[in-house]
């Protein structure tokens, strides 16, 4: 157990959720933070809501944001827009959140006592790659409205870091997977549709491949650089890679549909064909690596989604 109180930025959601149970063990106290959007959601903290601080607000709030810095040792920042599609149909919201907020979430560290601060980033920033993988020090060559907001949050740490020698590191995920996630992302999305006996909307042939990482393993490494990193940049490397077709086809014999299912739809605008991303340094400098493989990880994944298909009826 540490001994101080760890701030969760956009905490409701998938990813910041799962943090929060994983920070529940390592802190005296957990504070969650959100604004309550689409995504965002009070029930998936139905279980551990009796044990945390919740505060409803924009994370450009900065006078409210400030208060909870300053009972706070730790900040974890979550909040984000996410969606890529999303972002092509509208990209100002994510500029709003991914870049003003981060902004105003790392420039009150200027005015308040904080250990540490990790600012939750994409593999997607570094575009994408036909062979080997992209290592920290790579050029960001973001390719939609989304990763672009996300690497211009990573050049503002750079200018934190520069400026100010504020206690700020990055973490790199891969494609993040798990109970809890919002049900426009792949996995949640074909998981009830197939259930549903709906449609498997698969975009173009299928042959985009991502690293896949689960969000256990993704909190824990979360964890690891916001106790023992060194103000720097992490990349979170998945330890499976797989097509959209694979993963489809995953879900299909988890939930024991139909493959007549799967539809072969028009290709995203801009979509990048690889991400492949290098954990080498998380695991040299912080002894981190991955323990879900995904076979294992996607069945569990699914498993959650099939008992919990009720509290999806009306997406």
């Amino acid at each position: 157990m540490v001994s101080g109180t760890v701030v969760v930025l956009g905490g409701a959601g998938f990813i910041g959720s799962n943090f929060v149970r994983e920070a529940l063990d390592s802190f005296d106290s957990v504070v969650v933070y959100d604004k309550l959007t689409y995504a965002g959601n009070r029930q998936n903290l139905e279980e551990v809501i009796d044990e945390i601080r919740f505060v409803e607000a924009d994370i450009r709030e900065r006078d409210v944001l400030k208060d909870e810095y300053e009972g706070a040792d730790y900040v974890v920042n979550f909040a984000a827009e996410s969606h890529v599609d999303r972002s092509i149909s509208g990209g100002r919201q994510f500029v709003r959140s991914n870049v003003e907020g981060a902004f105003v979430a790392m420039d009150l560290l200027r005015d308040v006592d904080i250990k540490e601060f990790v600012q939750v980033s994409t593999d997607e920033v570094y575009g994408s790659i036909e062979e080997g993988s992209f290592v920290e020090g790579d050029k960001l060559d973001p390719s939609s409205p989304y990763s672009a907001s996300k690497a211009s949050a990573d050049m503002f740490v750079n200018a934190m870091w520069e400026t100010y020698g504020l206690p700020v590191s990055v973490v790199r995920p891969t494609n993040a997977y798990g109970p809890r996630q919002h049900p426009e992302k792949l996995i949640p999305k074909f998981t009830l549709n197939a259930l549903r006996g709906e449609p498997l909307p698969v975009y173009g042939d299928g042959s985009n491949v991502r690293q896949w990482l689960h969000v256990k393993d993704l909190n824990r490494a979360v964890l690891e650089v916001l106790l023992e990193g060194d103000h720097d940049i992490y990349n979170i490397a998945g330890p499976d890679m797989r097509t959209n077709l694979e993963v489809t086809r995953g879900i299909i014999e988890h939930t024991g549909a139909d493959e007549d299912l799967i539809e072969f739809v028009e290709d995203r605008k801009g979509h990048d064909q690889r991400y492949s991303i290098d954990g080498s340094k998380i695991e040299e400098d912080l002894n981190f690596e991955p323990t879900t493989n995904f076979d294992e990880g996607l069945e569990s994944t699914v498993e959650w989604y099939v008992e919990h298909s009720d509290r999806f009826v009306d997406d």
